[in-house]
């Protein structure tokens, strides 16, 4: 699609400045969902693994 446009521009290649868009469209997604994203639901991401005390619990049943 853009490849017709940058066709006139001399010592361009396409491959690059589409990944670049890429790229940049990628993060900018991204700082949207981290600036807009629910907090609650971060907290309980981040303490999911500190939380979970079944794991240790089934280890040691398990051994027995």
């Amino acid at each position: 699609m853009f490849k017709h446009y940058f066709e006139g521009i001399e010592n361009i290649a396409v491959g690059p400045i589409i990944s670049l868009v890429i790229f940049f469209v990628f993060f900018i997604v991204l700082l949207y969902w981290v600036f807009k994203a629910d907090k609650g639901f971060i907290k309980k991401m981040k303490d999911m693994p500190l939380n979970d005390s079944t794991v240790g619990n089934q280890n040691s049943q398990e051994k027995k």
